[in-house]
């Protein structure tokens, strides 16, 4: 016998679906056009979940303004601290709110108008304005404050705190501030 008859195809066919890396066959692109398409919609859905999610950490606060007090007229001839409720508005994240917030308006040491914060230094509580005594009396640790609030006796380590204060068009306006308790300086927290 002669080795010529040997021909020089391969004992096998190649399958149809065997993988050439130079012509891939039709399946594998639709399964990978398939595969993108399903990226892209699952991406386009899911940025309005980001945008949802981030959208406290991207946004602004509300900014401080001015709220107000009262007329100038009213605060002239002031002999004691006059306990007034001011609103103030505050945003965070999703989520506004409106309250009020006490404020004592009295004449500083030079005569002029000032603005105390009716929260105590020492742990936050609210301060209120003791005719009898003529002096402000904090009702948690019996902290005590003249009627410019300086600080007279007990645990709270600052006089009280002022907020920023101006009078525009015969009204007195403030930007009320929260501040750190338990520490002897004037710190601002929001």
């Amino acid at each position: 016998m002669s080795t010529s008859n040997i021909s020089s195809k391969p004992a096998h066919p190649t399958k149809p679906d065997s993988e050439d890396l130079a012509n891939p066959p039709r399946r594998s692109f639709l399964a990978g056009l398939l595969a993108a398409g399903a990226a892209g919609v699952g991406a386009l859905l899911a940025l309005p979940v980001v945008k949802f999610v981030l959208h406290p950490v991207l946004a602004n606060t509300t900014e401080k303004s001015w709220s107000d007090v009262g007329s100038v007229d009213e605060f002239q001839s002031l002999t004691a601290p006059v306990k007034k409720l001011v609103q103030i508005e505050q945003l965070d994240g999703w989520r506004r709110t409106v309250s009020q917030k006490p404020v004592y308006v009295v004449r500083d040491s030079s005569g002029q108008i000032a603005v105390l914060s009716a929260v105590c230094p020492h742990l936050g509580c609210s301060l209120p304005w003791v005719e009898a005594k003529n002096e402000f009396i904090c009702p948690c640790h019996n902290g005590t404050f003249d009627p410019i609030g300086k600080l007279v006796s007990g645990p709270p380590p600052r006089n009280m705190d002022t907020v920023p204060m101006k009078v525009e068009d015969g009204v007195v306006k403030i930007q009320y501030e929260f501040f750190r308790p338990l520490i002897p300086n004037k710190e601002v927290v929001a």
